[in-house]
């Protein structure tokens, strides 16, 4: 496929954010005494219990990796384990009242990835989130 530049821009520009808010993630987690993948997976539970298998599969890491990420988190007192309603062999991981507070924080350090968002519009957000979707979904499913 020919590249042309304004897909070359905006690979760029894409790889130039994600950079940007990679580092502003790890420095906003650090702030809380967590590593960027702690506070992700914070904030993944922080409305919700999740089966830590899903939690697995949104942070694309090994589900053994999780043990390991919940029980440091369970240590601080941030996170919960529970058996589920539906099925008891299933582990629920929730975030404590103290783990969401947390995230919240988290999420309220990260001014490079609020501030550019807070200048579009609503519908402007959507669009861009619309077109992402599509990208994502088009990188996902194998073409052919």
């Amino acid at each position: 496929m020919r590249r042309d530049p304004i897909t070359r821009e905006v690979v760029d520009l894409i790889a130039d954010m994600s950079t940007r808010f990679h580092d502003e993630y790890e420095a906003a987690a650090a702030a809380h005494d967590l590593t960027g993948v702690q506070a992700k997976l914070l904030g993944v539970v922080a409305d919700h219990p999740v089966p830590m298998n899903q939690i697995a599969t949104v942070l694309k890491c090994e589900p053994s990796n999780i043990t390991g990420l919940v029980d440091r988190l369970a240590a601080r007192g941030l996170v919960t384990r529970q058996p589920s309603p539906t099925d008891r062999r299933v582990k629920l991981v929730a975030a404590t009242a103290v783990g969401a507070e947390v995230s919240g924080k988290v999420w309220a350090n990260l001014d490079f990835a609020a501030e550019p968002l807070a200048a579009l519009s609503e519908d402007e957000r959507r669009t861009l989130r619309d077109l992402l979707r599509r990208i994502q979904e088009g990188v996902a499913a194998p073409v052919g």
